[in-house]
């Protein structure tokens, strides 16, 4: 049927059906995926419209994929990060839901406590195979909705799944007629969709997926899972690697709404946070990822940098807690014996720390100069700098500054004596063979020998 686009303003082919395409052998896309070589970026040069959906939002894997990578965390941490979560995403709900395991008494101990919150956001939802004694768990604890593992890639379908495609997509149908008729919504997780054909199978399953949803009333839901982070949000690039292509042509070819749509992606070749940006420009309502990025092998879209997308593309805060973002990162490092990264942005301790002379003295003069944003308004982590032989009196100067809290009309300058005596002491350290930064707690001892009085005002407000 042909109609006339209202948003685009051209007439426009309105139904499109594919069918399962049954093969005999796997298509495992060896000239793309060659496992000798890293994965080739063929291009046919067909470009996607932007799409952008009404209403965006991010979904929470913390608990199921982030687990993953982590030794298991008790109840107590996923309670609390569950409460840090809420907080992070305010009372519209940008964090809208949170995925949990449901299989051993401590996922169900972790899903009743973080129930008990009584929380609209994030809605607590599973996590199962697709077995209909999997499904028992997710009524068993009275949740609204479950992902189900559905593989899509013929490497999974006919190498691990040892099915065709035509069982799998049998199977896979059955067990969300089952969670329909007891009233479970179905969101099933397109495992490896980077690798799967996208028309001979893909299509085709999300098509009667819509059809089901359509029959019963009940939303099903499609979560285009980039497994191996092989997706490539490049113009122009084939299929199935093609980011943008798959969330225009799940919407546009097989009938699924943005709000039925989510992408989720890992970061083995540093692309999960500009797929999932993406995904939502090319019609994802929701793009799912995990705190500070943690997940199997490089990790997820770390959801911390998705707030930050979320606002870059919608120019407003939506009632956000951004400053919690800090809030997890010192959770996870003294609570949970995680190491962050020192380089990672945003939480990272280097993030916004600069060693450089002239990058200091350039902050000294306007923090915009070399601060990324606002990070002390924004994240509660003012703009730092640490100390070394590149510092200069420049960083030394801003250092006693800062940290000393010295007053607009009082700061040091550069000449001051006991920044000068301070430098030199550095020099002298590195003379030496020192190979190492200088560390907060040498500095502070340098403070109170050059700068008491400062000292002094700081801890007991007196000079």
């Amino acid at each position: 049927m042909v109609v006339f686009d209202k948003h685009r303003r051209t007439l426009m082919r309105e139904e499109y059906n594919y069918q399962l395409q049954e093969v005999a052998e796997p298509n495992l896309y060896r000239d793309i995926y060659s496992y000798e070589m890293p994965p080739l970026m063929c291009f046919n040069h067909r470009v996607s419209p932007l799409m952008p959906a009404e209403d965006i939002w991010i979904t929470d894997t913390t608990f199921r994929d982030g687990q993953q990578a982590l030794p298991p965390f008790t109840v107590a941490q996923i309670v609390k990060l569950y409460e840090l979560m809420h907080k992070m995403s305010g009372p519209n709900g940008i964090i809208r839901q949170s995925e949990f395991f449901l299989y051993t008494d401590k996922d169900k101990e972790a899903v009743q406590k973080c129930l008990e919150k009584g929380y609209e956001f994030p809605e607590v939802t599973g996590w199962i195979r697709a077995k209909k004694e999997d499904l028992k768990l997710v009524k068993e604890m009275g949740l609204r909705e479950t992902g189900i593992l559905t593989s899509a890639s013929d490497y999974h379908i006919f190498n691990k799944l040892k099915m065709t495609r035509k069982q799998a997509m049998e199977s896979y149908l059955g067990i969300v007629r089952e969670a329909l008729e007891i009233g479970i919504i179905p969101r099933c997780h397109f495992e490896d969709i980077t690798r799967a054909d996208f028309y001979g199978f893909v299509v085709p399953f999300a098509q009667e997926l819509m059809r089901l949803s359509r029959e019963s009333g009940i939303p099903v839901k499609i979560r285009a899972c980039d497994t191996l982070g092989y997706g490539v949000s490049v113009a122009g690039v084939m299929l199935p690697r093609n980011v943008n292509g798959i969330v225009y042509g799940l919407h546009k070819y097989a009938g699924v709404p943005s709000e039925l749509m989510e992408w989720h992606g890992h970061n083995d070749f540093y692309r999960a946070l500009t797929n999932s940006v993406a995904a939502w420009l090319y019609g994802c309502s929701a793009v799912n990822g995990t705190l500070l990025g943690i997940g199997e092998r490089t990790g997820n879209t770390p959801i911390e940098a998705l707030l930050i997308e979320y606002i870059g593309l919608r120019g407003e805060l939506a009632e956000m807690d951004t400053s919690v973002i800090t809030e997890v990162a010192v959770y996870f490092e003294k609570e949970i014996g995680y190491k962050v990264p020192a380089n990672q942005p945003l939480v990272g301790a280097n993030f916004n720390v600069t060693r450089a002379g002239i990058h200091a003295d350039g902050l000294m003069k306007d923090q915009e100069i070399y601060n990324i944003f606002d990070t002390e308004k924004v994240l509660n982590r003012p703009v730092d700098i640490g100390i070394t032989d590149k510092s200069g009196v420049a960083g030394i100067a801003y250092w006693i500054n800062s940290r000393l809290k010295i007053p607009e009309k009082f700061k040091v300058e550069k000449n001051d004596p006991g920044v000068v005596a301070i430098k030199e002491w550095v020099d002298e350290e590195y003379k030496n063979g020192r190979v190492t930064g200088i560390s907060d707690e040498e500095m502070w001892e340098q403070a109170r020998i050059h700068f008491s009085e400062w000292v002094g005002y700081l801890h007991h407000g007196s000079r």
